[in-house]
C-alpha cells in the first residue's frame, strides 16, 4: 500500500499531517529567531512551545474568517494566561491554586462551545508553561514576546500553509438527509395515489432505504467528535438542532407509511406530505448556500400551513360521528344514526390525518432552524459585532449561560471531568514545585496527557505514556550518542522529528506520539543547553511523577467514569422529558377550557428537559470515547439516547398542537379530558419507572399495552360531548383524538427503547 493511502486511512483528510507540517516549519523558525537572532532563552522557549500549542494542539474549522478569529482569540487569551501564570508562579500555594482554578475554568468552558473544547489543551499549555517554569516577574515581557511571535506566525501559517477546505460535515449530512426524506415522502404519496402500482412500490422502497441511510450518516457525523459539535455562532447552534429533528421526522415518516389493509387513501394527508416534501427541499436549498434568501422557504411553509388547515377541516368533516345511509353516501344533516360507528373505525379514520399533522410539525421545526441559520448568516458585520440575533433566537451570551447552567449539576460528567482535571493539574504543580524537579512543566503535561474519565482508562494511558516516553528516551539517547552535542545537526533533525510528533498520535498510537514528543523535547533542550541523554532521563522521571498524580486523582475522583454517569444522565433525561410531556398535555387540557383564562406554557419543564438532554449528550460522548468493554451494549445505549429526543419532541408537538387551538369549542370537555389525563398519568409513571430501573439496575417493566377500552371511552366522550352544531366533530374534538395519538406514539416508543 502506498504510504499516503496508509496515512489517509488513519488520518482523515490528512488533518494531522497538515497541522504537523505547519508546526515542523514554524516551530523551528520561531525557536531560531528567539535563540539565534534575539538571543533570549525565554523568548525562544515560549516562541517554540507557543507555536506547538497554537498549530499542533488545535485545528479550528469553518470558513477561513472564523478560523482566523478563533486563532486570534487563542493568541490573546493565551497571552493573558502567560502573564497570570508567571505572576502566580512566584508563590507555591498560589501557583497550585491558580492552576486548579484555570484548569477547571478552561475545561468546563468546553461545554459551551466546540471551539472552546477544541482549544482546551492549547489554552491549558499557555498557563502550564509559565506557572511551571520558574522566572521573575521581570520575565513577563520576554515570555509575552515569545508567545506573541508564535501567535503571529500561527495566524499566517493557518491562512497560507495548506489551508484545509471548509468542512461542515454536520450541515452537509443534514442537507442530504432532508433531500432524502423529501424524496421518500413524494414516493410514498405517488405510491398511494397510483393504487399500489408495483413500479411505484419499488421507487418507494428505494427512497426509504436512501432516507434511512442518510439519517444514519447524519447521526454518525453528530457523534464523531468527543464533544458536542457546535460553536457559539448562531448558525452552528441552529444546525446542530437539526439532528434530533431529522431523526424524529424519519421515525414519523416510517410510521405514517403503515396503512391498515383496505384503508381509503386520505388525500388531505397526501397533500400535507407533498407540501412537507417541498418545505424540506427548500430548506435543503437554503442550507446549501451561505446566507441565502428565505423567500422560497417561506412560500413553501405557507403552502404547508394551508394544507394542514385543509387537513383539520377534512378531519372534522369526515369523522364517522353520526352517519346515515341514503343510497349515495353519508348525509351532512345531523340526524340520528341507527348505531354509532365503532371505535376502531373512528381511530382508523383519524390515523392518517394525525400522522400528517405530526409530520408537518417536525418539518416546520426543521424549516425554522434552516431559516434561522440563513438569517444569522445574512447579518451585516456590524449586526454580528453588536450580537444582534435573528428574531426568536437567544443571544450568544444567553446561549452560553444556558449550556453552562445545564451542567452545574452534581451528576454532570462534564462537571466531574472539569473537577478531576483541576485537581490533577493543581496537585501536579504543587508536587513539581515542592520536589524541585528540573523541568516541572513536564510533570504537569504528563498529568494532563494521561488523565481520563475513569481510573481504568487513566491507568491504561499511564502504561502507554511511560512506554512511549522510555522509547523516545532510548531513541534520543542513541541519536545523541551519534550526533553528540553538535547543535547544527540537531537543528536539521528538529523539523522531521516535530513532523513525526504531530502525525504519530493519529497515524500510529498514543504511545508513539509520546515517544516522538519526548524525542522533540530532548533535541529542543539540547539545542538550548546541551546536556546529552540526561534530558531524556529527566523526562522519564517527570512523566512518571505526573502519571502517579493522574492515577491518584483518577482513583479518588469518580473512578467509575462515564458508565455510571450515563445511567444517571439517562434516568434524569427520561424523568424530566416525561414531566415535560405531562405538562404539555395538562396545558392542552386547560387551554381548551374556554371558561378559564389560558394557562401558561410549561416553559420551566421544557427548559429542564432540554438541559437534561444536553447533559445526556455530553455523557454519551464521553462514554463512547472511553476505551475498554462497554457494560451496556452500544446499540441498546443508542436506542435509549434517541428515545429521550423522541419523547421530548413529542411534548413539543403536543404543545404546538394546543397553542393553535382557540379554546372556543362548544360542549363539555370534562369526560374527554379525564380520559386523556389518565392515559398521561400511566405513561409518565412508566417512564418514571424506567428512570428508576436505569439507576438501580432492575429490569424495566413491560411496555404499556394498547388499551382499546380507554380508546373507546375517549371516543364516546368526544362523540357525546364535543360535537358542533352541525353534528360533526369540532376542531377541539380532533385535537383531543390527536393528543391521544401522540400519547399512543409515546407508548409505542417504549417497545423500541427496551427491545
Amino acid at each position: 500500500m502506498h504510504p499516503l493511502q496508509w496515512l489517509g486511512q488513519r488520518d482523515r483528510d490528512f488533518a494531522a499531517l497538515r497541522r504537523a507540517g505547519r508546526t515542523a516549519i514554524v516551530m523551528p523558525a520561531m525557536f531560531a529567531v528567539g535563540d539565534k537572532v534575539i538571543g533570549n532563552a525565554e523568548v525562544a522557549t515560549f516562541a517554540a512551545f507557543g507555536s506547538f500549542a497554537m498549530l499542533l494542539l488545535v485545528d479550528f474549522g469553518g470558513p477561513m474568517a472564523e478560523r482566523l478569529q478563533a486563532q486570534a482569540a487563542l493568541v490573546i487569551v493565551g497571552g493573558v494566561f502567560v502573564c497570570m501564570g508567571t505572576l502566580a508562579a512566584q508563590t507555591v500555594w498560589l501557583a497550585a491554586a491558580a492552576m486548579a482554578a484555570v484548569g477547571f475554568g478552561v475545561i468546563f468552558a468546553g461545554v459551551v462551545s466546540s471551539v472552546l473544547a477544541g482549544a482546551t489543551t492549547a489554552l491549558l499549555l499557555a498557563f502550564i508553561l509559565p506557572v511551571s517554569l520558574a522566572g521573575p516577574v521581570a520575565s513577563v515581557p520576554d515570555r509575552l514576546a515569545g508567545w506573541g511571535m508564535a501567535g503571529g506566525a500561527a495566524l499566517a501559517a493557518v491562512a497560507l500553509l495548506w489551508p484545509a477546505p471548509v468542512r461542515d460535515p454536520l450541515r452537509g449530512a443534514a442537507i442530504t438527509a432532508c433531500r432524502a426524506l423529501a424524496a421518500r415522502l413524494r414516493s410514498e404519496v405517488a405510491y398511494l395515489l397510483s393504487g399500489a402500482d408495483r413500479q411505484f412500490a419499488h421507487d418507494r422502497d428505494h427512497a426509504a432505504g436512501q432516507a434511512d441511510h442518510a439519517v444514519r450518516a447524519l447521526h454518525r457525523a453528530f457523534l464523531a467528535t468527543p464533544y458536542r459539535p457546535t460553536g457559539l455562532s448562531t448558525a452552528a447552534r441552529t444546525v446542530v438542532r437539526l439532528v434530533d429533528e431529522v431523526t424524529w421526522l424519519n421515525t414519523i415518516v416510517v410510521q405514517s407509511a403503515q396503512r391498515a389493509e383496505g384503508a381509503v387513501v386520505n388525500r388531505a394527508a397526501c397533500a400535507v406530505k407533498n407540501a412537507a416534501a417541498a418545505v424540506l427541499e427548500r430548506g435543503a436549498d437554503l442550507l446549501e448556500v451561505t446566507g441565502g434568501n428565505s423567500d422560497e422557504l417561506h412560500a413553501a411553509l405557507a403552502k404547508l400551513t394551508d394544507a394542514l388547515t385543509g387537513l383539520e377541516r377534512s378531519a372534522t368533516a369526515d369523522l364517522p360521528v353520526r352517519r346515515v345511509s341514503s343510497g349515495s353516501g353519508p348525509v351532512a344533516a345531523p340526524v340520528p344514526a341507527p348505531a354509532p360507528a365503532p371505535a376502531s373505525e373512528f381511530i382508523t379514520s383519524l390515523d392518517p390525518s394525525f400522522r400528517a399533522q405530526e409530520l408537518s410539525f417536525a418539518v416546520s421545526l426543521i424549516a425554522r432552524n434552516a431559516d434561522l441559520t440563513a438569517g444569522a448568516e445574512r447579518r451585516s458585520w456590524r449586526a454580528r459585532l453588536l450580537g444582534r440575533q435573528p428574531e426568536g433566537l437567544a443571544g450568544t451570551l444567553s446561549a452560553a449561560q444556558e449550556r453552562a447552567a445545564a451542567h452545574v449539576e452534581r451528576h454532570s460528567v462534564w462537571l466531574h471531568n472539569s473537577a478531576r482535571g483541576a485537581a490533577g493539574l493543581g496537585l501536579a504543580v504543587l508536587i513539581a514545585q515542592l520536589t524541585g524537579v528540573q523541568h516541572s512543566f513536564w510533570v504537569v503535561l504528563g498529568t494532563l496527557s494521561v488523565l481520563r474519565s475513569n481510573a481504568l482508562n487513566t491507568g491504561q494511558n499511564v502504561v502507554r505514556a511511560l512506554l512511549g516516553t522510555v522509547a523516545g528516551f532510548i531513541i534520543g539517547a542513541a541519536l545523541l550518542a551519534v550526533i553528540g552535542t553538535n547543535t547544527t545537526v540537531l537543528w536539521f533533525v528538529l523539523p522531521p522529528v516535530i513532523l513525526l510528533a504531530g502525525v504519530a498520535p493519529a497515524a500510529i498510537s498514543f504511545a508513539a506520539g509520546q515517544a516522538a514528543f519526548t524525542l522533540t523535547l530532548v533535541i529542543l533542550f539540547n539545542i538550548i543547553q546541551p546536556a546529552g541523554w540526561r534530558i531524556g532521563l529527566l523526562r522519564i522521571e517527570d512523566i512518571a511523577l505526573g502519571c502517579v498524580v493522574s492515577l491518584v486523582v483518577g482513583t479518588l475522583f469518580w473512578p467509575r467514569g462515564a458508565g455510571a454517569a450515563l445511567r444517571q444522565a439517562l434516568a434524569e433525561a427520561y424523568a424530566d422529558s416525561a414531566r415535560y410531556l405531562a405538562g404539555a398535555v395538562n396545558f392542552g387540557m386547560l387551554h381548551c377550557d374556554g371558561g378559564k383564562p389560558a394557562p401558561a406554557a410549561p416553559a420551566d419543564d421544557a427548559a429542564r428537559a432540554a438541559a437534561a438532554a444536553r447533559r445526556l449528550d455530553d455523557t454519551f460522548r464521553t462514554y463512547l470515547a472511553e476505551r475498554g468493554a462497554k457494560p451496556i451494549p452500544l446499540a441498546d445505549v443508542t436506542r435509549l439516547v434517541t428515545g429521550v429526543a423522541a419523547l421530548r419532541l413529542a411534548a413539543d408537538a403536543l404543545l404546538d398542537l394546543w397553542q393553535r387551538d382557540d379554546g372556543q369549542a362548544a360542549g363539555d370537555r370534562t369526560a374527554a379530558r379525564n380520559e386523556i389525563l389518565k392515559t398521561t398519568e400511566l405513561t409518565k409513571a412508566w417512564y418514571d419507572d424506567l428512570a428508576g430501573t436505569l439507576i438501580n439496575g432492575r429490569q424495566p417493566r413491560e411496555p404499556l399495552p394498547h388499551d382499546k377500552t380507554a380508546d373507546g371511552r375517549l371516543i364516546e366522550a368526544v362523540r357525546h360531548d364535543l360535537l358542533g352544531e352541525d353534528g360533526k366533530a369540532s376542531a377541539t374534538a380532533v385535537r383531543m383524538i390527536w393528543t391521544g395519538g401522540h400519547l399512543d406514539a409515546v407508548r409505542r416508543l417504549q417497545t423500541a427503547i427496551i427491545s
